[in-house]
């Protein structure tokens, strides 16, 4: 096992789901990994939350503890021999710090942007209101909910647990090798959702094949409330006989 890299919070995560179809995915599929389907679909997700209290091997960094993240990501597994490890893979990440970006991108073969970012919490009459935006071209984009404030469990066998509960990262990166690593959490509650709005200049971020898939309504949008993380170190995969 490797030893923790990163420790943060991930709290109040908004994810919006969509279906695609699988081949749209195949030039971003990692080598050593395959599409993980939920009850026959394909997703992708829009998930927006904060990153709380980072440490980066026990090191908290100034004006880097916490930000804001929206990705855009699928899902995956890997067959190690023994088991199947079910995991997601990211087409961008939006993060507000330029720093994060160079790191990731420069170091870890991620695909990072920076942006100009906010978020808004509140509580009021009932609802919970949760929101994340960001600043592309000179216009915000963004991504709310709102949501009952008492969390609920996840059922078991649920989409919900299939979306959250991929507890691997994998990375395609040059000359055909893939980056594995492992992320660490307990099982989330949800808050359920009364409605939601979602502005994002879809083509521009991932592209036409993902925008035509964003264009649907989603088939489900969820509040997970979030929990402490622990990102394990990486390796690579040994490359296919």
């Amino acid at each position: 096992m490797q030893p923790v890299f990163l420790t943060a919070e991930w709290r109040n995560l908004i994810m919006a789901n969509y279906t695609i179809a699988p081949d749209v995915l195949a030039p971003y599929v990692p080598a050593g990994t395959e599409p993980d389907f939920w009850q026959g679909r394909c997703y992708i997700s829009l998930v927006g939350f904060l990153f709380a209290n980072t440490r980066v091997k026990g090191l908290s960094i100034p004006f880097h503890r916490n930000f804001e993240e929206v990705n855009l990501r699928f899902y995956v597994k890997h067959y190690d021999g023994e088991q199947w490890k079910r995991g997601v893979v990211f087409i961008r990440e939006l993060v507000p710090r330029h720093a994060i970006t160079f790191v990731a991108n420069t170091l870890y073969g991620e695909k990072y942007r920076t942006l100009p970012m906010r978020h808004s919490w509140l509580q009021k009459g009932g609802q919970l209101q949760v929101g994340y935006e960001w600043k592309m071209r000179g216009r915000w984009n963004h991504f709310s909910v709102l949501a009952n404030p008492q969390a609920i469990p996840m059922a078991e066998g649920s989409e919900e647990q299939f979306i959250t509960e991929h507890y691997w990262g994998y990375t395609g990166l040059k000359g055909g090798r893939t980056s594995e690593y492992q992320v660490e959490h307990p099982s989330w509650r949800v808050h359920p959702v009364q409605s939601y709005s979602i502005d994002c200049d879809a083509e521009r971020l991932y592209g036409p094949a993902f925008a035509e898939a964003m264009a649907q309504e989603p088939l489900s949008v969820f509040l997970a409330e979030g929990s402490g993380i622990a990102v394990r170190g990486g390796r690579m995969l040994k490359p296919e006989a």
